[in-house]
């Protein structure tokens, strides 16, 4: 399968960035089930989690894709906390393997504040380890606002999901994604902050959803970032 993706890749001239790891299952993404069963964090699905990333790395490496990415989890803003300290040593576990791999592990943004993924990332402590920035995920989540995150985590963008979101109203449930342009991101402001920080990487449009619609706001938001970008 690598190598027909990477033939694929060739023949139509596509770029692919990273390899996303999900799963095994359950991941549910809200606040009351999210912290149990996203990412790296919940232990019952740890070393499930670890495996499968590692072996998205190996495909990654046949398929010549230089990286790997997924959520990490609701890693706990205290340092202190026990959990806190095996996510760490579990993103470390994989992140050691992807460089084994010649590829980058980058942390997906969402579930955590920025200044939380910095701090972990520092404690991991490798020079592989980054974060593909979705700009919505940090909204729909009530972590922080895009444009300010952009400061804390610059050294360490290497990938943006180019993606639009609202706030969250309901305590259970995350704020809704909606097309590029209907949401809270400022993308203008954001494409000229990325460009100041030094970021020349591609943005990857993400629409959450399926279908026709899916296909058309995808577009729609191509000619819209084509036009910022310039």
């Amino acid at each position: 399968m690598a190598a027909r993706l990477r033939k694929a890749l060739d023949q139509y001239g596509v770029e692919a960035t990273s390899a996303v790891s999900t799963g095994p299952k359950p991941e549910v993404y809200d606040f009351y089930q999210g912290p149990l069963t996203i990412g790296l964090v919940p232990r019952q699905y740890r070393q499930a989690r670890i495996a499968r990333m590692q072996a998205v790395a190996d495909f990654a490496r046949n398929a010549g894709i230089p990286a790997v990415q997924g959520h990490c989890g609701f890693i706990p803003e205290n340092p202190s906390d026990e959990l806190y300290r095996e996510t760490v040593a579990a993103i470390r576990t994989v992140a050691e393997y992807c460089r084994k791999n010649r590829r980058s592990f980058r942390c997906e943004t969402g579930q955590e504040t920025p200044i939380t993924l910095v701090r972990a990332i520092r404690d991991v402590g490798l020079d592989n380890v980054g974060v593909n920035f979705d700009v919505a995920n940090l909204i729909m989540y009530g972590k922080a606002n895009p444009l300010d995150a952009v400061d804390v985590l610059a050294p360490y963008i290497q990938g943006v999901h180019a993606k639009d979101g609202l706030y969250p109203t309901d305590p259970r449930n995350l704020g809704a994604e909606v097309p590029i342009g209907e949401g809270k991101v400022n993308f203008p402001a954001l494409i000229e902050k990325l460009r100041r920080i030094g970021y020349h990487n591609p943005l990857t449009i993400e629409r959450e959803i399926s279908g026709e619609k899916q296909r058309a706001d995808v577009l729609k938001a191509k000619a819209y970032l084509e036009k910022l970008i310039g």
